[in-house]
């Protein structure tokens, strides 16, 4: 993530797109404010713009939803970050879920997912777009050739992934599945949530879009809620189907849908999560190694049949995390042996706060299968009761183990 050293007028051009990560996050689509140098992006809580003339709109802005100065600047921040084509901010994760999915599906379509996705997908997926006529083939996304013959020819129009995945850490070969995808002619969508765009880029290896809920370590301070959409410089809509627009440009229809649906972040949303995203790389490298003392630690107890964290050479998919991400993350699951046992850890944390979501720099702690996960209960996706999952804040290491000690005694 370091950055190249060459830094030729950025300030002239705006363009940091050599710069290492952890600058275009604080600069990238931040330049001082032109009427007063202000620093930091000004929070434009503003609903309507004056136009000089019929038409005559001042930088292209008439309406906050359809464009708003702040939440432009996070969307070039994002699309920077992530190394995308265009960048899209929305009100919530699944408010961007389910403007790509009207965007790239239509009834009688396939989607395939992974069977240990995020309830919240899941839902959004099988309950709202299944009675509109979308079909859905949930597999586990770890193994591409189960992935290929779950694809149905002519179609399957989404290939979704997340990896790691919510909550069972599973890892996907992003660039295996990519070629699956270009192959069918369908639209590859990485959620990235987890990993976060400072350790892993899916755009570099070969998918058509990210997903965010900037809620979670994007924002960094669970102090707001948001999601994004980063379309890749040159993806296409699914074969066979044609934007609203009159193109088959991904971006194209995916900005259509934005405007025409309307959940885009307000103004003080896009400034909170702008905030967060500047500080996103040192958080990270204090997630991990957090995550990675916790991991390490409960491995090491005779009492936890199972640590589930990508970091652990334990952990199937270690391999292929190592290959295309540059840390393992601050999420870490577990088993407890059984799902009394599970309730009653968590009622004891002290250091670790008893809540849903993730990603913030107060560790969280959770048991899936009654609280994020219940969606999924009685499906195919359903997880085990006796699972725990942590979100390791950056707090003191030694607070985090000795809580979880005292826990698990």
């Amino acid at each position: 993530m370091a950055a190249t050293g060459d830094l030729d007028q950025h300030t002239d051009h705006g363009d940091w797109s050599s710069a290492g990560f952890a600058t275009r996050a604080i600069h990238a689509g931040q330049d001082p404010d032109a009427a007063t140098g202000a620093v930091v992006t000004p929070i434009y809580q503003v609903s309507t713009y004056k136009q000089d003339g019929v038409g005559g709109l001042r930088g292209g802005y008439e309406y906050s939803r359809s464009g708003n100065p702040t939440r432009a600047a996070l969307e070039e921040a994002l699309r920077s970050a992530e190394g995308g084509g265009a960048g899209f901010a929305f009100s919530s994760g699944l408010a961007a879920e389910d403007t790509l999915l009207r965007a790239v599906l239509r009834p009688g379509d396939h989607v395939v997912m992974a069977n240990d996705a995020y309830g919240g997908t899941y839902r959004l997926i099988a309950r709202v777009f299944g009675p509109w006529g979308v079909e859905h083939t949930a597999v586990d996304l770890s193994d591409a050739e189960a992935v290929l013959a779950a694809i149905r020819p002519g179609q399957t129009k989404v290939i979704w992934l997340e990896t790691p995945t919510n909550p069972l850490l599973g890892v996907a070969d992003v660039a295996a599945l990519a070629a699956h995808a270009a192959a069918a002619g369908a639209v590859l969508v990485v959620d990235n949530t987890f990993a976060t765009p400072y350790l892993q880029q899916p755009i570099t290896l070969g998918a058509d879009v990210v997903v965010h809920s900037t809620t979670k370590y994007i924002g960094g301070h669970s102090d707001v809620v948001g999601g994004a959409l980063v379309v890749a410089d040159g993806a296409q809509l699914p074969v066979g189907l044609d934007g609203p627009t009159g193109t088959t440009a991904l971006a194209d229809a995916v900005a259509f849908h934005q405007n025409a649906s309307g959940a885009v972040a307000g103004p003080f949303d896009s400034w909170l999560t702008l905030r967060g995203l500047k500080t996103l790389a040192v958080r990270m490298d204090r997630h991990c190694a957090n995550a990675a003392a916790v991991a390490a630690f409960l491995e090491a107890r005779d009492d936890v049949p199972q640590v589930i964290y990508p970091g652990l050479d334990s952990h199937a998919g270690h391999e292929v995390a190592a290959r295309q991400m540059s840390g393992f993350g601050g999420m870490v699951s577990f088993r407890a042996g059984g799902a009394e046992r599970a309730d009653r850890i968590c009622a004891r944390t002290k250091v670790f706060t008893l809540a849903e979501s993730l990603g913030g720099v107060e560790s969280l702690i959770e048991l899936p299968a009654r609280m994020t996960h219940g969606s999924v209960v009685g499906t195919d996706l359903e997880v085990p009761d006796d699972l725990v999952r942590l979100s390791v804040g950056i707090e003191d290491e030694a607070d985090l183990l000795a809580d979880l000690a005292q826990a698990l005694a």
